[in-house]
């Protein structure tokens, strides 16, 4: 996946990249030489951040290469652009950035994730997206960067793949897959045993389709480790049920998987960097189909939590499907559980697509994710769960709906519903994102996206790694 990067050690004469501080770009300019100058004035370059300048040798040939930058949580996606816009060749970076450890970091992240690309159902024709590679020191800074690029890799991967091959037989594979490299236990729960060991809400949901619904489970670490506990939304295709959407909303729904997507790619990092943890990943594997055996709206499902849940409405399955999932995590007791979903559209019209609301029992835990959020530029917003509002989830006929019977506040109600579930939870998060980059931008190309894990994997480690 990320050929493009080789150690500086295997390569000879690399061709060089000045990385340039924004603010320092005049007094570097000042120590070169006439030439250099004439060709920088004549290209008018200003080293804006992001911003690349190839400078000619002296035969003609490609030189060397400029690149600004500014060291802020965005650093990253100034150096992303690279691996698609230089010529063929070994590049390496001159200069004392790589004694700046977190700089470096970003710089390797931004390269790594400029090169990505899901090729799987194209027709090899023998040419790379990416000619370039990138000759980087190999330290643990760089090593760190290619652990989280492999995560996120995995998660967009894992989204861009069609449901046609993407079903919950085969994202549990994937996660088995994932278990079988770092050494984690997986097992799983499918169709009719789901009802047999208490997964009723699972079951309902997903007993519509030819696919059967199954919980995937992944524990990994030693017993007596810190539990932590993700949880991800598995709903592998959505067409809504019996309340289907129209077409439009249909189209993206094989990202509808993308909370299972999002812990799966955590996870591989938790692992990756052997975190003394004891790590259990839960995902609920479903599709929400239209059949003689969907469920229907005006049902009353049963939940492993012993709530009663009337369906006002089967396009709000993802919360079904979560609060088993959720009442098996907090069985444990864990120090920590959080849970990913693609869940409300409403909280996309709150916080748009690059902003995931999050929700939380606990102001600690919350403050952390955003503080690690906005430090990486992999940001979440918190969201309150407003107690008012829990009222709007009453039913007259089941203990609760799992809907509102207002249009407003639709994130802020799903999170309500879940809290429900997760009752008890020393610790616990809900990150409801989008999944999914609609525009190409250095280093994130249209498609399925990784939100959230790169501050959630800082939290973990900051909090559990030492």
């Amino acid at each position: 996946m990320f050929d493009h990067i080789i150690k500086r050690d295997h390569a000879t004469n690399p061709i060089t990249i000045t990385p340039i501080a924004e603010s320092g770009f005049e007094s570097w300019l000042a120590d070169q030489s006439g030439p250099t100058k004439a060709w920088i004035a004549a290209n008018g370059y200003e080293a804006k951040r992001g911003t690349q300048l190839i400078l000619p040798g002296t035969d003609g040939a490609l030189g060397s290469v400029l690149i600004g930058y500014v060291d802020d949580a965005k650093a990253l996606w100034d150096f992303a652009g690279l691996p698609a816009s230089l010529p063929e060749g070994t590049y390496g970076f001159v200069g004392d950035i790589a004694d700046d450890a977190v700089l470096y970091e970003k710089v390797a992240l931004g390269l790594y994730l400029g090169g990505y690309r899901f090729d799987r159902y194209r027709k090899d024709d023998g040419k790379k997206a990416t000619r370039a590679k990138f000759a980087l020191q190999d330290i643990d800074a760089v090593r760190r960067a290619e652990n989280v690029a492999k995560g996120i890799g995995l998660a967009r991967d894992l989204v861009n793949i069609p449901a046609n091959d993407m079903g919950p037989a085969e994202l549990e594979d994937a996660a088995r897959k994932l278990g079988t490299e770092f050494g984690a236990k997986v097992s799983s729960i499918i169709g009719d045993d789901l009802l047999k060991q208490n997964f009723p809400a699972i079951y309902t949901v997903g007993h519509g389709s030819d696919r059967e619904p199954r919980l995937i489970d992944m524990v990994w670490g030693k017993d007596d480790a810190p539990k932590i506990t993700l949880v991800g939304k598995g709903v592998c295709f959505d067409t809504g049920g019996y309340d289907l959407k129209p077409s439009s909303n249909m189209l993206l729904m094989k990202k509808d998987m993308g909370g299972s997507a999002q812990v799966l790619g955590l996870a591989r990092m938790i692992m990756a960097a052997n975190l003394p943890v004891r790590l259990r990943v839960l995902i609920p594997a479903v599709e929400n189909m239209v059949s003689g055996r969907a469920y229907r709206p005006s049902d009353i499902l049963q939940t492993r939590k012993g709530i009663t849940v009337e369906v006002g409405n089967t396009d709000a399955e993802g919360r079904l499907v979560l609060s088993d999932a959720l009442t098996e995590a907090a069985s444990e007791d864990p120090e920590m559980i959080l849970d990913f979903a693609t869940l409300t559209g409403a909280a996309r019209v709150a916080l748009g697509l690059g902003l995931p609301a999050l929700f939380s029992n606990d102001d600690d835990l919350a403050n952390g994710l955003m503080e690690n959020g906005l430090a990486l530029n992999d940001p979440m917003w918190r969201l309150p769960l407003w107690d008012e509002y829990r009222p709007m989830l009453e039913s007259k006929a089941a203990d609760m709906n799992n809907i509102s019977g207002s249009p407003y506040g639709g994130a802020i109600i799903a999170a309500l519903f879940l809290d429900r579930f997760a009752e008890g939870a020393k610790s616990w998060a809900h990150i409801d994102l989008m999944a999914w980059n609609p525009t190409d931008r250095p280093g994130r190309p249209t498609g399925g996206e990784a939100q959230g894990i790169r501050a959630a994997f800082k939290l973990i480690e900051d909090r559990f790694g030492k």
